[in-house]
């Protein structure tokens, strides 16, 4: 398939004869083609800007066709009765329609070198030509390299031209400047210039991308096929490609109808072609997940994380969605959505961070294979930039966000976004976009999805306040059973998103995923406990041969010690358990000099109701 930004003539039919289906005139031309044509009389000249490097709907003998700017800018002249269009760029000069000799013109041949004194000249002759012509002016915002001492003289030739020129026969004969943006002109070149119109060149909308599927959707295999035989499914197939293409340009979609011909993708598989171009990754890690480990999840994330069942539950109930690709479907079933969101909340050291990590493991094997932000370092107002990247024309463009780029590398993951309550609130709208959309430009322009990532955001809102003068006030404590904690925190969960940041719809994007970890209470830290010091007796065995044993009464003194402060959950248990029995046995072994084999630890308590160890070979 040729690709029209490439060649100077519309994407043709298929070679196996395969004809693109024939659209209504009247929906074949966007809205700034239907002003270039009906403000042709009263306008000079015309600023195009925007999404000027893609391609377009064409209508040709009854059939929309897709061609570049230039191809389709010719065919609105040639309907209009024109003879002649020329097109000027940095340092070249060509004819796009008619004979310029026949125009006694003159031009200067492709090997000339055109500066910007002989293109004023040039654009003045053509405006003057008694026969209909126009002048297309290609890359206006870089025509500074051919002289930039004669750059502005050149524009207010032209300006002179748009003001002064007459129009022949109920039509001028227009210039028609290309620009990437408006503001590439000087702003006294249009304003309240009456003879100037600046038209923005959107991206495709869903009518365009429409028409643009129905041109190239031919030359996908199966597509003649379903149109066919399956009518029904065949529409519904063309809606959820439009659907799912929103944001993209139209060569884009010229793009993923190509990549699907050479890989054979048949049109009923047309929301994998878009996926793979999207990501830039034919693998699906969801696909392939093995549905055993996933029904024995709760077992494997449960001895990870202790004590927090509904969060588990809630977590496995996603990822289970997230197989089927059901993530949003109640919204709309071509929804490019995140695969799941969950917001963890809670005391600290419950295992929030661990059950992200938890779940990275379950899903992508590894559970270092996820991204982690600590929102505590994005709380000043232009911390989005380190998200999105900087704009055009600051330090770092061309750099990228630590998020973007992150995952446009690695869109298979698991991100996680620690203590949001601390961002500033203009991140909460990057955040309102993720989880609306799917996806993210950065600062460089690009796009990146979200549509096959899991966002996790922690909190510990609600369970202190800061009082200026006096400190911080505990609101809910161990005390408390699970529903009173649960009740108070989720309550100034939303006072904080609704009243205190006025972003009510981040929740209602979250919906029911808020997730309140229980405190560890006395059972649970007694678990996680005898989880830490399997660690650390592993930790021995493995890398220095010790075999260390501790009698049970060891073992419950030194559990009791560890576990008499919850304060600070999991977290708080392993501090004490390295506080009174890492470090001294860490002495010990060193004052001992053990080198390996079987060591007995026995612990006993000291009038201070510190622990002593006891070490034995």
């Amino acid at each position: 398939m040729k690709n029209t930004l490439d060649h100077n003539e519309p994407l043709k039919a298929s070679d196996d004869g395969q004809k693109p289906n024939a659209q209504p005139a009247e929906t074949a031309s966007p809205k700034w083609v239907r002003e270039i044509q009906r403000f042709m009389g009263v306008k000079s000249q015309f600023i195009l800007w925007g999404n000027i490097h893609d391609v377009y709907p064409i209508l040709v003998d009854g059939q929309v066709t897709v061609g570049a700017l230039d191809i389709l800018l010719r065919k609105i002249l040639e309907d209009l009765g024109f003879q002649y269009l020329f097109q000027m760029e940095p340092f070249r000069f060509a004819t796009l329609m008619g004979d310029p000799q026949e125009s006694g013109l003159d031009p200067p041949k492709p090997t000339d070198v055109l500066t910007l004194t002989r293109a004023a000249d040039l654009a003045g002759r053509i405006v003057r030509l008694n026969q209909p012509a126009a002048l297309m002016i290609l890359h206006g915002s870089r025509l500074e390299a051919l002289c930039p001492q004669e750059l502005a003289k050149f524009q207010y030739e032209l300006f002179h031209l748009s003001i002064h020129s007459r129009p022949r026969m109920g039509q001028f004969n227009p210039i028609f400047w290309v620009m990437d943006k408006e503001n590439d002109l000087p702003a006294w070149y249009s304003l309240d210039n009456p003879r100037v119109r600046a038209l923005p060149i959107p991206r495709p909308g869903h009518d365009l991308r429409r028409q643009v599927i129905l041109a190239v959707g031919p030359l996908i295999k199966g597509y003649n096929e379903l149109a066919e035989k399956e009518p029904a499914r065949h529409w519904s197939l063309v809606n959820r490609f439009v659907d799912q293409t929103d944001g993209l340009f139209a060569s884009e979609l010229i793009s993923i109808a190509s990549l699907a011909a050479k890989e054979g993708s048949p049109f009923s598989r047309v929301s994998e072609a878009v996926r793979h171009y999207k990501l830039g990754v034919p693998d699906n890690p969801w696909s392939k997940l093995d549905r055993a480990s996933i029904v024995e999840g709760y077992q494997r994330l449960a001895s990870q994380v202790i004590g927090q069942d509904k969060a588990l539950q809630l977590s496995l109930d996603i990822i289970k969605r997230s197989i089927y690709d059901l993530s949003g479907s109640q919204f709309s079933a071509t929804g490019q959505r995140p695969k799941g969101a969950l917001f963890f909340a809670g005391p600290t050291g419950v295992g929030k961070t661990e059950l992200a990590k938890a779940l990275t493991d379950l899903i992508f094997g590894s559970p270092e294979n996820y991204l982690r932000f600590d929102m505590s370092e994005f709380n000043q107002p232009h911390a989005d930039q380190r998200l999105l990247g900087a704009p055009p024309g600051y330090a770092g463009y061309d750099v990228g966000g630590e998020l973007t780029n992150a995952i446009k590398q690695r869109p298979f993951t698991l991100v996680l976004f620690d203590e949001i309550e601390k961002a500033h609130p203009k991140i909460m709208d990057i955040f309102l976009q993720i989880l609306d959309d799917g996806r993210l430009s950065s600062g460089r322009g690009e796009t990146v999805y979200f549509s096959d990532a899991i966002l996790v955001f922690t909190s510990n809102l609600g369970v202190y306040r800061d009082i200026p003068g006096v400190g911080r006030e505990e609101l809910v404590n161990p005390a408390q059973p699970y529903e009173e904690v649960c009740e108070k925190i989720t309550g100034a969960i939303y006072d904080f998103f609704r009243f205190q940041l006025g972003r009510p719809e981040i929740l209602n994007r979250i919906g029911p995923n808020i997730v309140v970890f229980d405190f560890i209470r006395a059972k649970q830290a007694r678990l996680i406990f005898r989880k830490m010091l399997d660690n650390v007796l592993a930790k021995l065995k493995s890398t220095h041969k010790i075999e260390l044993k501790l009698a049970k009464e060891s073992l419950d003194l030194l559990a009791d010690l560890v576990t008499r402060d919850l304060s600070m959950g999991g977290r708080g248990v392993g501090n004490a358990l390295e506080e009174l029995f890492v470090n001294p046995l860490s002495r010990e072994l060193f004052r001992l000099n053990i080198q390996g084999g079987p060591v007995n630890c026995e612990i006993s308590q000291d009038p201070d109701q510190e622990c002593r160890l006891i070490l034995t070979v």
